[in-house]
């Protein structure tokens, strides 16, 4: 083995940009840090190759932070071609537009929040008037308009620009994916309030349905017929798991970042790192990828903000 690249250290600065602590860290060549500058880099090239097709996984959770706004930005300045998520993403997104969350701490005494009619989700507090309540109140008059308008039998990615359209408010995720045409695409659509709700439209709405078949011809279309395709998947989960599926149908991901806390020594898909996708050809053998471990976030504000200053 040629020993050639030496560890630097890295040092205090004041008024240090972000991409310039990255690129320090790179230097450091030690453990997180330097994975983090990798996904940098491999996220940087994707966005900035015409050549890709560009996929965002992401769980629900952290649309419950303040990391909605970043994912937001991502997608109001059009970083990433396609979006694959979790039903409870529509669910905080939407009644964010309407009523707050609050800040509150992991070793809260649960009982007593429940008797509150407060929900915590980690350390995001939940009122249920800032919930299912008001998502019901939202939901219900533009499922009863699209009704009106002939709709009977909608894709989730048909769904998530209706409300997208609808939403009015320029600090959704919804509303930005709407306007600049990326598709959010939602195969667990059941899995949350928004699902709960769809479900009740339909109990007096006996010809209403929900078309997955046409998101997935439409995820089909988007594989079969691009140059190169890449990803950046946060968290596990169904949202990882359809974007590598669907890769695998070209030979793989071309590049591939993946943020995650899980632990790799259950077997679990959210704790499987991306070299296990290779062998499943969902990422290709030559293909540019980095697992990075932390908490997304903290990570995913880090990468985005040295991606946008790096591109």
């Amino acid at each position: 083995m040629k020993l050639e690249r030496k560890v630097g250290d890295m040092h205090l600065a004041k008024d240090i940009r972000v991409k310039e602590l990255v690129e320090q860290m790179d230097r450091s060549g030690g453990f997180t840090a330097k994975k983090l500058a990798t996904a940098v880099d491999i996220v940087a090239r994707m966005i900035a190759d015409e050549d890709y097709v560009n996929f965002l996984s992401f769980p629900a959770c952290i649309v419950a932070t303040g990391t909605r706004g970043i994912v937001r930005d991502m997608v109001k300045e059009k970083m990433f071609d396609v979006l694959i998520t979790t039903c409870g993403t529509l669910d905080h997104d939407l009644a964010r537009t309407k009523e707050d969350y609050y800040h509150g701490e992991f070793d809260m005494d649960d009982a007593a929040l429940r008797d509150e009619g407060v929900n915590r989700l980690g350390n995001v507090l939940v009122p249920d008037g800032s919930y299912g309540i008001v998502l019901e109140r939202l939901m219900q008059p533009v499922l009863r308009e699209l009704w009106d308008e002939g709709k009977r039998e909608m894709s989730t990615k048909e769904l998530c620009r209706e409300f997208g359209s609808r939403a009015g408010d320029e600090s959704s995720i919804l509303y930005w994916a709407a306007k600049n045409e990326v598709p959010i695409y939602v195969p667990g659509i059941t899995d949350g309030a928004f699902g709960s709700q769809l479900w009740q439209f339909s109990q007096e709405h006996k010809e209403f349905r929900i078309d997955l078949m046409k998101d997935e011809k439409e995820l089909a279309d988007i594989v079969f017929t691009a140059k190169k395709t890449g990803a950046l998947m946060v968290g596990g989960g169904i949202s990882k798991h359809h974007t590598i599926w669907w890769n695998q149908f070209r030979d793989g991901l071309d590049s591939a970042v993946y943020i995650t806390t899980a632990v790799e020594h259950d077997g679990s898909l959210s704790g499987a790192r991306v070299r296990e996708a290779v062998s499943w050809g969902k990422v290709r053998k030559d293909a540019r990828y980095v697992t990075v471990e932390g908490d997304a976030t903290v990570l995913l504000p880090l990468i985005m903000c040295a991606v946008k200053d790096k591109i």
